[in-house]
């Protein structure tokens, strides 16, 4: 699919429906995104609770022809740096070439009476590239429980750019299909060998 008024209309409209900070919003992601074409987007607004704060943040995807865009700003409360609370926003821009992972983990109620096609009431999308990675380690051990030996440190190292979690419950139904619709379209963009 080609950019067209309505993809981008689609973008703008999506945005300005998060209700967080859509003229700030949208125009870091417009930028990062410049004159390439949108393929799929997905906006997700989310709201967290932080002790005795609520906190909102929206984060914003983009998929155009040659890059993959995610774009994510915060509010803050006024600080010890800042009288007035404020937003920031940052956006990255990846090549499809570099995007290594794509996750689509779905929760199904009732499995046994599955129907496909049928919406997920959770979809958890996972994207890696190789910008953030996690190192868990623990001591290593061995079969005898009274060894005392330094067996060295084992461990695991996973992706962690960007895990995005949506629910029908909380996000509504539109926001599972554009996630699924989004993660299709990026795992489709980076299975193409041209690339």
């Amino acid at each position: 699919m080609a950019k067209t008024s309505t993809t981008t209309q689609g973008l703008r409209a999506a945005i300005e429906r998060s209700g967080y900070y859509p003229a700030l919003v949208a125009e870091a992601v417009e930028a990062a995104v410049g004159g390439e074409p949108i393929q799929s987007y997905l906006v997700h607004q989310e709201t967290t609770f932080d002790q005795n704060e609520v906190r909102r943040h929206v984060t914003v995807l983009v998929l155009t022809d040659h890059r993959f865009i995610v774009s994510h700003t915060d509010e803050q409360a006024a600080d010890s740096t800042s009288p007035t609370p404020y937003a920031t926003t940052s956006t990255e821009s990846v090549k499809l070439d570099r995007v290594s992972s794509v996750v689509v983990s779905r929760v199904v109620a009732n499995p046994e009476s599955y129907t496909p096609g049928t919406l997920p009431r959770e979809v958890v999308l996972t994207i890696g590239w190789g910008a953030v990675s996690r190192i868990d380690l623990e001591p290593a051990a061995c079969g005898d429980p009274n060894c005392e030996a330094d067996h060295g440190y084992t461990g695991s190292s996973t992706a962690d750019d960007l895990s995005l979690r949506v629910s029908e419950a909380g996000d509504g139904p539109e926001t599972v299909r554009q996630a699924l619709a989004f993660a299709q379209a990026i795992s489709e963009a980076t299975a193409d060998p041209a690339r």
